[in-house]
């Protein structure tokens, strides 16, 4: 792995966090703008402030750390419903806080702006936004990826052919030794860019039909025809037998009731296939972006318990689990790994999309937890407003006051602290024991 490498892999999520981070922000307040609330301001990442312009009634910046964003909506929270006890203790004391700054930003006369006099299902559409911005930059990337560039598939088209037939595999990590016998390919004159079209009268159409073809015809003569230079080439030639380890449908190998490989025998000719990216249909996208964010939900619902298992593999000999969470700095690593294969360019571009489209669904559906100060959270509240308001209306009742959000805001510092948490275990994790890719 050189400098370079890393550079790269460093700044590809950098820049695919950053436009992440500000997407997934003007999802907020975009819809926050044409609704009429005033956005103060809108800021990509935290800390100090490296760069800031005013525009209308709106600060734009970029802050030095790039690890979340934020647009401030004037009047999030608001003022205490008249009659409310107030709350004691610490607690009291911090909802009294957000109740006071939410309303001190609201300036005379523009108290219908305040974000909190919304209606639920805007508050809905606003807060929705922001996450379904990282929805839509997913879908994009795994559009580019499955239908502009395609998946590597394997054609009937000789890559290289061998020399001999192999001996019987013993282990599917072995490779097995060479016997005298040459292969039935190259003894027939098979050139590596042959593309066979017939096997045994037969149009070949795929690698696996073909494969099937090559392991049914074990020592019976076969005429081959390859597609050489526009020509058809007639090759007659008899498939070796060869024992080998059968494996199942994930690629692993077959035990008898003694756990020993199952050996089979079939067809060898001695040919290496080629690969190329072949497009696949629209239709595949929805399906992928349903298995990413059912398989990233499935990931939130046992995060407590992957962290946990993170943290202990880290610090002892246990490996670290290639499907458990990862960090930026665990996204930033595979970035580099990425890069520092040395595989083909479009390998690398179709990786690290993927990369940034799992980067954009996890975002998706972490900001989707029915907590604060996540997305979901405040989602929640404006829903439970929308159904109180709903049921005063039915029953013919006053319609009742915003939800007193501010209320929440225990729940919230709770939730910060377990996320700061989360993050430093993680980070530790990537930086001590990073999961590296196969």
């Amino acid at each position: 792995m050189n400098a370079l490498s890393v550079v790269i892999g460093i700044i590809v999520v950098l820049v695919g966090l950053v436009v992440s981070i500000g997407l997934h922000e003007v999802g907020h307040m975009l819809p926050a703008k044409k609704f009429g609330v005033r956005v103060s301001q809108y800021m990509v990442g935290f800390g100090p402030t490296v760069w800031s312009r005013t525009k209308g009634e709106t600060e734009y910046g970029l802050k030095a750390f790039p690890l979340g964003g934020y647009v401030r909506l004037v009047g999030m929270m608001p003022p205490a419903p008249p009659g409310a006890r107030p709350v004691g203790g610490f607690f009291g004391q911090v909802i009294g806080d957000a109740r006071d700054a939410s309303v001190a930003e609201i300036r005379p006369g523009e108290e219908h702006r305040a974000f909190y006099n919304l209606s639920a299902p805007k508050k809905l559409v606003v807060m929705f936004g922001g996450p379904f911005m990282n929805l839509v930059i997913a879908v994009v990337l795994l559009f580019v990826v499955l239908v502009g560039i395609g998946l590597p598939a394997v054609t009937t088209t000789v890559g290289a052919v061998s020399d001999c037939v192999p001996a019987a595999a013993t282990s599917l990590d072995e490779e097995p030794a060479c016997t005298d016998e040459p292969a039935p390919a190259q003894a027939a004159g098979m050139q590596p860019g042959d593309t066979i079209v017939a096997f045994d009268g037969q149009e070949v159409t795929s690698w696996n039909q073909l494969v099937g073809l090559i392991g049914d015809s074990a020592g019976t003569p076969v005429e081959v025809v390859v597609e050489r230079d526009g020509q058809r080439v007639p090759l007659t030639l008899t498939p070796a037998e060869r024992e080998t380890i059968a494996v199942d449908a994930q690629g692993n190998p077959r035990l008898d009731a003694d756990g020993e490989p199952v050996t089979q025998t079939g067809g060898f000719l001695g040919v290496t296939p080629t690969s190329e990216y072949e497009p696949l249909p629209v239709s595949s996208v929805p399906q992928a972006v349903w298995d990413q964010v059912s398989g990233t939900a499935a990931v939130l619902v046992t995060l407590p318990v992957r962290v946990a298992e993170a943290a202990v593999e880290t610090f002892t000999d246990a490996p670290r689990s290639a499907d458990g969470p990862v960090s930026i700095i665990g996204v930033g690593r595979l970035a580099v790994d990425v890069v520092a294969a040395d595989d083909p360019i479009v390998m690398t571009l179709q990786r690290l999309l993927l990369l940034l489209a799992a980067l954009n669904i996890a975002l998706f559906v972490f900001n989707l937890i029915p907590l604060l100060p996540l997305d979901g959270g405040h989602m929640i509240n404006a829903l439970y407003e929308g159904a109180k308001r709903t049921v005063a209306r039915v029953r013919g009742l006053p319609r009742p006051a915003p939800a007193d959000v501010a209320r929440m805001m225990p729940v919230a510092y709770v939730m910060f602290v377990v996320l700061l948490g989360v993050g430093v275990v993680l980070m530790l994790a990537d930086v001590i024991d990073p999961i590296r890719l196969a």
